[in-house]
C-alpha cells in the first residue's frame, strides 16, 4: 500500500501502532514492524532516559524494519526530563518520533537536524495546523472515539478527518475507531493517507497485556467505555470497570481531582494490565473495543485488514461506476 505515509515511514502498510503507556514495548513494536506496519515503544513507558536507550537496543534485536518511539508531553508539577528523553531517543539512531499531547514546537528542531520524521497526534483542526506549521511531517488526527484524551470538541471522526485533509498540506493519518479493513478503508475514503491503532495492538498476541484484560475487551461493546475527568476539562475515554464508574460518580457529586487521584494512579493501572485485574486500575480504552472480537497476532492482524481493506475500496468503486 503506497501511500505518502508508508512512504515517508519506509514501511509496507500505512498501519501505525499507537504510543501507549505501559503496552508499547518492545516485544509489541517490534511484531508490528515485522508485520510491515510502524511499531511504536512508549518513551515514558521506561523509568529513565538510559531505560530508553536499552529498550529501543532490545527492540532492535527484534526487528530489523523501520519502529519509532513516542513522546507524550504533558503539563506536571514535577515534568520528567523531556530533554533527556530526547536526547536518548537521538543518540539511539531513531528516526520515527510520534509526539502527542502539548505542542512539540520546542522538539522539533532538534529533531529536524537530526533526521527525524514528526507525526503528531491532535485533537482539532486548529490544533493541526499549528503542528504543520512548525514543521511536523505527519499529523495524526484522533477522533472522539479514541481511547486516552480525546481533548474537548468531542468532535469525531467521520467530520474530524475530512476536516484536517481539507485544511493540511501534510498527509494526514486516521487515529480513533480503527479496528478492521472496513474501518481502514472508510479512513483512505475521507482522505486519510494511514491509520493509528491502539486498542485494537492491545488485543493482540504480542501485547504486554493480561490475557484477562484482552478478553474483558473482545467481550465488550461500543458502549462499555466511560469519559473520566469531563468535570475537569481533561477528559479521558477508559474501559468501563468498577474503578472507571467509581470516578464518574464521584465528579457527579463534586470531586475535585485530588479525591479521585489514588483511583487512577499509573502505577495501579500498569499492576491490573500486567496481572489481569480487570477492575484493579484504569484501563484505557476506545470505543473500537465494539468491533473487536478476537487476538490474533499482529502479522494475521494487519495481513486481514490490508485484505479487507482492499475489497471493502473495491467493492465501493464497483458501486460508484454501476
Amino acid at each position: 500500500m503506497r501511500t505518502r505515509v508508508s512512504e515517508l515511514l519506509g514501511i509496507r502498510y500505512p498501519i501505525i501502532q499507537g504510543g501507549m503507556q505501559w503496552v508499547g514495548t518492545a516485544e509489541l513494536a517490534s511484531a508490528v514492524s515485522n508485520a510491515g506496519g510502524l511499531g511504536i515503544l512508549t518513551a515514558l513507558t521506561q523509568p529513565t532516559p538510559d531505560d530508553l536507550r536499552r529498550e529501543i537496543e532490545r527492540c532492535r534485536g527484534m526487528t530489523d524494519k523501520p519502529f519509532g518511539v513516542n513522546l507524550t508531553i504533558l503539563p506536571a508539577i514535577t515534568p520528567p526530563p523531556y530533554a533527556e528523553y530526547m536526547r536518548a531517543i537521538i543518540e539511539s539512531g531513531i528516526k520515527i518520533v510520534e509526539t502527542a499531547g502539548n505542542s512539540p514546537k520546542d522538539f522539533i528542531g532538534l529533531f529536524k537536524q537530526h533526521g527525524v520524521k514528526v507525526v503528531h497526534k491532535c485533537t482539532s483542526v486548529r490544533h493541526a495546523l499549528s503542528a504543520e506549521r512548525h514543521g511536523v511531517d505527519i499529523v495524526s488526527i484522533d477522533g472522539f472515539e479514541c481511547a486516552g484524551h480525546p481533548g474537548e470538541d468531542d468532535v469525531t471522526n467521520l467530520i474530524l478527518i475530512p476536516a484536517a485533509v481539507r485544511a493540511l498540506k501534510i498527509p494526514v493519518v486516521a487515529s480513533g475507531g480503527i479496528a478492521d479493513g472496513r474501518s481502514m478503508a472508510a479512513a483512505f475514503a475521507f482522505g486519510a493517507e494511514g491509520v493509528n491503532m491502539g486498542t485494537r495492538f492491545m488485543c493482540t498476541k504480542e501485547a504486554p497485556v493480561h490475557d484477562n484484560i484482552k478478553q474483558a475487551l473482545v467481550k465488550a461493546t461500543e458502549r462499555d467505555t466511560n469519559l473520566m475527568f469531563r468535570t475537569m476539562h481533561n477528559t479521558a475515554r477508559v474501559f468501563k470497570n468498577a474503578i472507571s464508574d467509581e470516578v464518574v460518580a464521584m465528579e457527579k457529586r463534586g470531586a475535585k481531582f485530588e479525591e479521585v487521584r489514588p483511583l487512577v494512579s499509573g502505577a495501579r493501572g500498569k499492576v491490573a494490565l500486567r496481572e489481569g485485574d480487570v477492575n484493579g486500575g484504569v484501563v484505557s480504552a476506545g470505543m473500537v473495543i465494539g468491533l473487536i472480537d478476537d487476538v490474533p497476532t499482529c502479522a494475521e492482524l494487519l495481513e486481514r485488514m490490508v485484505a479487507e481493506c482492499r475489497e471493502q475500496l473495491q467493492r465501493a468503486l464497483r458501486m460508484a461506476t454501476a
